[in-house]
């Protein structure tokens, strides 16, 4: 080859590389494509793991796209780009709330309700009377059902309901109540006859049919026990049950909610929501826990088969911007609520009980740690391997230390049995904690789920737990400072309807673990000695760790480029205002996957 080819070609290189850098940099300096929607002027708290504020966010089909200064905002608009200006106001991640029970919910606040007041005998009966007087909660099937009873706050304390206040309103027409915890009801006489329950009725696997002196039922039935009226009460229309989906989704748009567990999920759960979202009215991201019973734990292979087709029926598969219905959580309970009067949580250590008088009490154990085990270590351990093996998550209730200790026992046979496998199990409440246990959650990557809410002084905290435990263990009474200092990963779960749904205000408590000033003064102080916890934890508690709870934090729970645009526009900053204030936040838009889905006006048209 002569010199003046070689010349020739080297030059020719030489051109070809400059072409391809030059279109490589015009490539790389080429605008992006502008955005759907552009955020500006704002606070918009990312929740990222360097936790960064920006000023501006964009977003396109339905995900975030870019976030940063509003100097560099224009580059991202064009004349169809709609605008927002957010005044100074704060965007945050849209809330995941990670342990609630959507459909009941809903038909609490279509139905007749107590209202989780702390109520009188007299009270009580006034209330249902004139529930029973009303058309609108007379069914076909002639049943009443009055839920949110606050069974704890009953006054004078102490007061215990039995079926002859229920049936001096009615004894020939079913009429049962529901308690808001969800762990116990109370039945007249005419509906414990549909049950057949009477004297001879023996307690079920994890329940309790509760006896008088001489034998016969209550009325008052405890946990599994449940079931035993449940089986016989007539079930609502499948429309019914979308009406009252429908509410629940509605409450959780005004709240903030774009993503829940719905944590004891039955048949009509999982319908329900999921003719919402082919209807293309689901809002929030929906997943669900069937429940195995305690006593379906020994049939596991029953069970995989039975939750495997549940899975195949309606999980949606990969998440997308438009909110869908995921199944791959499981729902067991370890034990019930340390609340008196059910006691029903299984503890480390006996129960205390008064042997002094009303004047001078003197609390001494007792003879009751609470239920046996629901589920034994020896039967759960397999089956929670055997659920890990088919690809669930599970997610246990656990209240008392000693259920706690049972389920991270269970959780720890797993990982060792299963090393390479990275499941993510979860233990809701947490109300109790051994202090030996709390390491243990971060170790076996853990998460607990915690309300918030409860961390306060109030009729279910000071008179229905702290007499019972004894100061020794009240500083493990709702422990959340002291799980986070030992690496635990929390996140929030609100459990509605055992409370009302009010997110902002169970984040208050949170940081502040007081109740509201209506309260009064008797509960007007922080529970216990430990501190509440950041503002950030509990923001992320809410937002990043639920959805790491869930699985979806790769695409939701903070606001980052490539992520959903799951976001809320708040009245205030509540990384800044005083803590007390943070009760008061009220949402002015929520967005799921770049869709205004409520609206107060205030920056876009209202939506109902």
């Amino acid at each position: 080859m002569s010199t003046a080819i070689r010349i020739a070609m080297r030059r020719a290189s030489i051109l070809l590389s400059a072409s391809s850098l030059l279109a490589a940099h015009t490539a790389l300096a080429a605008p992006a494509p502008p955005a759907d929607i552009l955020l500006t002027n704002g606070t918009i708290r990312t929740l990222d793991h360097r936790d960064s504020t920006a000023q501006a966010l964009a977003i396109r089909g339905g995900r975030i796209v870019w976030t940063g200064p509003d100097a560099a905002a224009p580059a991202h608009a064009d004349a169809h780009t709609r605008t927002i200006d957010l005044k100074g106001h704060m965007v945050m991640p849209g809330l995941t709330d990670g342990h609630m029970h959507p459909l009941v919910g809903g038909q609490n606040l279509i139905g007749c309700s107590l209202d989780y007041l702390p109520l009188t005998a007299d009270g009580f009966t006034a209330r249902i009377r004139a529930c029973a007087a009303n058309p609108a909660y007379r069914t076909a099937s002639g049943w009443l059902v009055v839920r949110n009873w606050f069974q704890e706050a009953m006054q004078p304390p102490g007061v215990r309901m039995t079926k002859a206040a229920l049936d001096s309103i009615d004894s020939t027409r079913p009429i049962i109540v529901l308690s808001s915890f969800g762990h116990s009801l109370l039945a007249n006489s005419a509906a414990l006859k549909r049950a057949g329950i009477t004297a001879a009725t023996p307690n079920p696997t994890g329940g309790q049919v509760v006896h008088d002196a001489s034998g016969q039922p209550t009325g008052i039935l405890e946990d599994t026990a449940l079931n035993l009226m449940l089986a016989v009460l007539p079930h609502p229309t499948a429309q019914e049950n979308v009406a009252a989906a429908a509410a629940s989704l509605a409450a959780m748009r005004a709240q903030g909610i774009t993503g829940f567990l719905d944590a004891w999920a039955l048949p009509e759960d999982l319908s329900s929501f999921t003719a919402l979202q082919k209807q293309g009215k689901l809002t929030a991201r929906a997943h669900f826990a069937p429940l195995i019973e305690p006593a379906q734990g020994k049939d596991i292979a029953g069970d995989i088969r039975r939750l495997t087709t549940i899975r195949a029926r309606y999980d949606q598969g990969p998440l997308t911007p438009s909110p869908s219905v995921t199944v791959r959580n499981v729902k067991l309970f370890m034990d019930g609520v340390i609340t008196a009067p059910s006691q029903t949580g299984l503890l480390l250590a006996p129960y205390l009980v008064d042997k002094g008088t009303k004047d001078h009490p003197d609390w001494q154990p007792g003879p009751s740690k609470g239920p046996a085990p629901y589920f034994p270590l020896d039967i759960l351990s397999p089956l929670l391997k055997a659920l890990v093996t088919a690809g669930f998550d599970p997610h246990m209730h656990a209240d008392g230390d000693g259920a706690v200790r049972l389920a991270l026992d269970a959780i720890a046979a797993t990982r060792k049995a299963l090393p390479a496998n990275d499941f993510r199990p979860a233990i809701a409440h947490d109300e109790m904690v051994d202090p030996a246990d709390m390491p243990r959650y971060r170790a076996l990557d853990t998460i607990p789920v915690l309300s918030f809410q409860w961390e306060k002084q109030a009729p279910d905290t000071t008179e229905g737990v702290l007499p019972y435990i004894g100061p020794d263990r009240a500083r493990y009474l709702e422990p959340a400072a002291q799980l986070e200092q030992a690496g635990a990963r929390i996140a929030y779960g609100s459990d509605w309807p055992v409370d009302p749904l009010d997110e902002w205000f169970a984040l208050k408590v949170g940081v502040t673990r007081t109740n509201a000033p209506a309260a009064g003064a008797r509960y007007a102080h922080p529970l216990g000695t430990e501190p509440g916890l950041s503002r950030t934890s509990v923001m992320r508690a809410i937002t990043m760790n639920a959805n790491y709870e869930l699985r979806s934090d790769t695409v939701a729970g903070s606001l980052e480029p490539g992520k959903f645009a799951d976001l809320i526009i708040l009245d205030r900053d509540i990384a800044t205002i005083p803590a007390e204030q943070i009760a008061e936040t009220r949402v002015l838009l929520t967005m799921v996957g770049g869709r205004i889905v409520y609206s107060t006006g205030t920056f876009s048209p209202p939506v109902r």
